[in-house]
């Protein structure tokens, strides 16, 4: 049976059970949503793949109204996803519509870069012609995450579908009907079969990993991405992903102790440290480190004190944060503020701030999705780069520092996709990111991400020999 460009692809359930949702800030059960089956899996893949070839030769200038249409969609069902992605996910809701506005953003920028996706020209012969063209890959799977349900996604599907890509998307299994909602809102902007939904967990997100298709993009945890980027080697699908991160601040022994620690408090406790360049680990030049820190904690109290700290998104996540913060307190490091499981329901995690902290704590080498900053002095720049540039994780990195020279060091000696100087978040629109390391592959913003969703082919056209006229021709 066709499928329609409304049709979210969560039916045929493998166990009859499906995902069930709590919600983080009183721990009641929300809702329970089918996962879908390795029939609906093989459905959405054979619907996706019978699109390819007429909406890889639809006009790239249609495609991109095609994309201004669902970002108008998006926009006119902001109040209602922002309210599932506060329910599914604790997110506020004045955050979760900023999240919806960028995706609205984000489908409106690729609308405009599409069409103006473009080969190059070659130097040859100067009677023959040699060019590139960019193509559509085929199908792509777009396995998104749940810190920033929408305004990822958007990123992904946008680039995917203006190129020519036709799409299947996965949310993730922790807001899977914000997922559902998000395709409802989406999809009747497009032909049929060219952007579908599959909701699902690891299982679900396994199956597509191993399908025949083209793209696999990915943005999530390290762990799952490495298995993602294995099966993309099995079959041959092009991998995109943006993974975990470990992303260190180095605060230089010239700056203002009290505005670094904002910045600090802002990279480390923002979404409730749920962020992929969240700020992982600080290192603090020692002249300044007393007032840092002191003004660090007053920053993580007054969040706590005001309500601020949103909960993270499940007990699971929560259980996950704390065991990394008893680690570092077995180990020596001290909880000035926060660092202890809060009574009551839910999955609030206060604002911690951890001191003492030592290379081998697992708060200083992993990823902690949650709101923590660990602290580590350190006697100069030199040891604070050092020990920044360490690590499998190569997401981004935050230096704070009025010493020109510092900066170019830094920039220079950084083993990271992205420098940020002076500001945690921020950013010129359309700018890219490149993950190194254990935090992913390929581009995964920006005008780049078209050329990850497209092949290339290089043409050269070359003039026919002279041949000589016929007897019979004048």
């Amino acid at each position: 049976m066709p499928t329609t460009a409304t049709e979210t692809i969560s039916q045929d359930t493998a166990s009859g059970s499906g995902i069930t949702i709590r919600d983080p800030r009183t721990g009641d059960i929300l809702w329970t949503v089918p996962e879908a089956g390795p029939g609906a899996v093989d459905h959405a893949v054979e619907v996706a793949r019978s699109a390819t070839a007429e909406w890889a030769a639809t006009a790239p200038a249609e495609r991109g109204a095609a994309l201004r249409s669902a970002a108008r969609a998006l926009d006119a069902a902001a109040q209602e996803l922002a309210g599932l992605n506060a329910s599914e996910t604790g997110r506020p809701m004045e955050e979760a519509l900023a999240g919806i506005a960028a995706g609205v953003s984000t489908l409106e920028q690729y609308a405009e870069l599409g069409p103006v996706h473009r080969g190059h020209s070659l130097r040859g012969n100067r009677l023959a012609s040699d060019y590139t063209v960019a193509e559509s890959r085929g199908v792509a799977v777009l396995l998104t995450p749940w810190n920033d349900p929408v305004a990822v996604a958007c990123g992904l599907i946008g680039a995917a579908l203006v190129t020519g890509n036709t799409v299947i998307h996965k949310p993730s299994e922790r807001c899977p009907r914000l997922g559902e909602a998000l395709g409802e809102v989406l999809a009747p902007a497009f032909p049929p079969g060219v952007f579908l939904t599959v909701n699902g967990g690891a299982e679900v997100g396994a199956l597509l990993s191993q399908a025949d298709v083209d793209v696999l993009a990915h943005v999530g945890s390290s762990a799952s991405g490495a298995r993602i980027a294995r099966a993309g080697a099995l079959t041959g699908a092009h991998v995109i992903r943006e993974n975990g991160g470990n992303d260190p601040l180095l605060v230089d022994s010239d700056v203002d102790p009290a505005w670094a620690a904002s910045q600090a408090a802002i990279g480390a406790f923002s979404n409730s440290g749920q962020i992929c360049t969240a700020v992982e680990r600080i290192y603090v030049h020692k002249a300044i480190a007393e007032e840092f820190c002191a003004a660090l904690q007053a920053e993580a109290a007054q969040r706590n004190s005001n309500g601020s700290v949103a909960p993270l998104v499940d007990l699971r996540m929560r259980d996950e944060v704390h065991a990394q913060v008893a680690d570092a307190l077995e180990q020596g490091a001290r909880a000035v503020e926060g660092g202890t499981l809060p009574d009551g329901p839910g999955s609030l995690y206060p604002a911690t701030v951890l001191l003492d902290c030592t290379d081998g704590m697992q708060v200083m080498t992993e990823e902690t999705f949650g709101p923590v900053a660990p602290v580590q002095v350190v006697d100069t720049f030199d040891d604070g780069l050092r020990l920044a540039c360490s690590g499998r994780y190569g997401l981004a990195a935050t230096v704070l520092s009025g010493n020109i020279a510092h900066i170019q060091q830094a920039v220079a000696a950084l083993p990271v996709g992205t420098v940020k100087v002076n500001e945690v978040f921020g950013g010129a629109p359309g700018g890219a990111a490149q993950p190194r390391g254990d935090s992913g592959h390929g581009f995964g913003y920006g005008p780049e991400l078209l050329d990850e969703f497209s092949q290339v082919k290089v043409v050269h056209i070359a003039a026919p020999p002279a041949t000589t006229p016929r007897k019979d021709q004048p």
